[in-house]
């Protein structure tokens, strides 16, 4: 009953704190792929007299040219939104603010801010040792409360080989099982190699706008220098014990994380999917707010 009322209370923190620095970063519905009547300015072109509404000429380029011309824009449509939340062990851990899971969680509440449009809904897909479990797209606030709640009320899995989880079995279920094209979130920290989950991103962004989300914490970086230590695989449960006092160990152990952080990194900018890093030792608010307005810019670019 606690911990129930402790998920409500930061339920609802979060809700606020979306709301005050998320919301407003997207204006309107997602632009579609087609052409049609919407607010997305798509080209412009010269007036056809009799074909043309008028109502639609851009005074801007007609004063410029000193010919009247139109603005052709963008239909706007529902987006159905799916994340892929990594459910396996190795998510239950955390050595700053909070756990890599509870990031998890966050970055739901944030594409469900994001997309809180009427008619856009969201559902999320998570992923463990015993497969994808998937809960219903929904729209409405109340409904990305309650996907939420069944989130943190998710039981976390036992350390052992039954709970080793596919990310690439997993990401490509959902390509096969939600084809109606949208926007596709993946949030995981990817330990992973890329040669596992890659060809599925790649299959699944060449269909959808999609977003890989890699959930970090400092001490898969980094080991303290803090004597003899014992490190628990989460996935495994196995176990090794190591003398973090050795320089050239935690040198060796620093470099590698580096290698795996610029493989992943280097494997999801192939596949086409947008990249965000979230950490456990930040605002991650913040780092999603300047995801979206850099996102933003960038396709403002393109249209030009």
């Amino acid at each position: 009953m606690i911990a129930l009322h402790a998920a409500e209370h930061a339920l609802r923190r979060m809700d606020v704190v979306l709301r005050r620095r998320v919301d407003g970063l997207t204006h309107g519905d997602r632009p579609g792929r087609r052409i049609g009547t919407g607010g997305e300015v798509h080209a412009v072109r010269p007036y056809r007299p009799g074909e043309d509404d008028v109502r639609r000429m851009d005074w801007t380029v007609t004063a410029r040219t000193g010919e009247p011309h139109v603005r052709v824009t963008v239909a706007e449509h529902e987006l159905e939104t799916w994340v892929l939340v990594d459910g396996s062990a190795s998510m239950d851990f955390g050595t700053a603010l909070m756990e890599k899971r509870d990031v998890a969680v966050a970055m739901v509440a944030a594409i469900g801010a994001l997309t809180d449009r009427p008619g856009n809904r969201l559902g999320a897909c998570v992923l463990t040792g015993d497969g994808l479990r998937a809960h219903r797209a929904r729209t409405g606030r109340v409904a990305t409360r309650a996907l939420l709640r069944s989130l943190i009320a998710a039981g976390r899995p036992e350390p052992g080989p039954a709970a080793v989880a596919d990310l690439g079995a997993g990401i490509e279920r959902m390509r096969r099982e939600r084809r109606r094209p949208g926007l596709r979130v993946v949030v995981s920290d990817f330990i992973d190699p890329p040669p596992g989950w890659e060809p599925a991103l790649r299959r699944l962004a060449a269909r959808h706008d999609v977003i890989a989300v890699e959930v970090v914490d400092p001490r898969e970086e980094r080991l303290p220098d803090v004597g003899l230590l014992t490190l628990v695989d989460p996935e495994t449960g196995r176990r090794r014990e190591v003398h973090t006092g050795s320089a050239r160990l935690r040198a060796r152990f620093a470099s590698e994380a580096a290698a795996h952080r610029t493989a992943t990194t280097a494997a999801v900018r192939r596949t086409g999917a947008a990249h965000l890093v979230l950490r456990t030792d930040r605002d991650w608010v913040g780092d999603v707010a300047r995801f979206v307005v850099a996102s933003a810019r960038a396709r403002r670019r393109r249209a030009r």
